[in-house]
């Protein structure tokens, strides 16, 4: 397959092509800039230009452009940013799709676990309602987007969690105050954290690609539910280290800001059920395989 990846050069999106190409198959990726190579396509989503002709070829698109949540606090002006990334680039993709003689035949676009917002001990599947908060509305949009393609391509709607990878990603502040044995659950830590490893992310989007039959939302967590204090005992367990320090939710909230209660403070306790009952097998479906894993154990 030639796969036409967007964001890339990210965290999900450097695995994803790694893993591409050890399957034998092409992955695209889209850049900001003159093509060095046939492997690269140039595109400025923010002016919906895409080079003509690109997705002739094309057989999956894969959408994770977007900037990071995990830049704290939001200003005004970045939470612009965090909309018009996600929204321009789907945008953008789903018009070239549209436009296109030769359509590919799926597009995997990123959505987050946010759409469901904060839902205490609610058990989450894919029928859940969208929830409330500036995440929530984010993610909404950015699958009404992604939407639009259809009936031009099947769409695969992935709602991605915490993605615990080898290179800190979400863990990227957490870890190194674990490793030094100060860290601890953040706020009350009985809050639900989905998560996933970063091999089982890519892996759960070819899958997804090469699945015919898979089309509308999918949850991207792991099998077993883990709150915050699980994963902070469990990463610290792995490092020999106390973890017994929590942060207090108030200090979170003084210095993150509004981010703090819609990504470390709010509970979702996501299920896998819809994406096992595809087909899908986990490498890592436990959270100390998961915290083995990142830890390289």
């Amino acid at each position: 397959m030639r796969v036409l990846i967007s964001g890339a050069s990210g965290l999900v999106g450097t695995e994803l092509r790694a893993q591409l190409k050890a399957l034998g198959h092409e992955p695209i990726s889209l850049v900001r800039r003159p093509a060095f190579d046939s492997t690269e396509v140039e595109w400025h989503p923010e002016h919906g230009f895409i080079t003509e002709g690109a997705i002739e070829t094309i057989d999956a698109v894969v959408n994770l452009a977007g900037a990071t949540t995990g830049k704290l606090p939001w200003t005004k002006s970045y939470k612009k940013q965090l909309i018009s990334s996600r929204l321009d680039s789907t945008r953008t993709l789903v018009n070239a799709i549209k436009a296109a003689k030769n359509k590919p035949r799926v597009l995997v676009s990123g959505s987050a676990s946010g759409f469901y917002g904060d839902t205490a001990d609610q058990t989450l599947d894919e029928s859940a309602p969208k929830g409330t908060g500036f995440l929530s509305d984010l993610a909404s949009q950015w699958e009404v987007e992604a939407l639009k393609a259809e009936p031009d391509a099947r769409v695969v709607l992935v709602r991605t969690t915490m993605v615990m990878s080898r290179k800190l990603g979400a863990l990227g502040r957490l870890l190194p105050l674990l490793k030094l044995g100060i860290g601890g659950p953040l706020g009350p830590g009985n809050q639900w954290w989905a998560w996933i490893s970063l091999r089982d992310e890519a892996r759960a989007i070819i899958h997804l690609i090469n699945n015919e039959d898979a089309c509308g939302a999918f949850n991207l967590t792991a099998p077993e539910p883990a709150t915050c204090a699980d994963i902070v005992k469990g990463l610290a367990s792995g490092l020999h280290r106390p973890a017994i320090l929590p942060v207090p939710s108030f200090a979170l909230k003084l210095a993150f800001g509004e981010g703090a209660q819609e990504l470390l403070l709010c509970s979702q306790k996501m299920t896998a059920d819809r994406l096992l009952a595809s087909g899908f097998k986990f490498e890592h479906p436990t959270l100390k395989s998961s915290v083995d894993y990142v830890l390289g154990n």
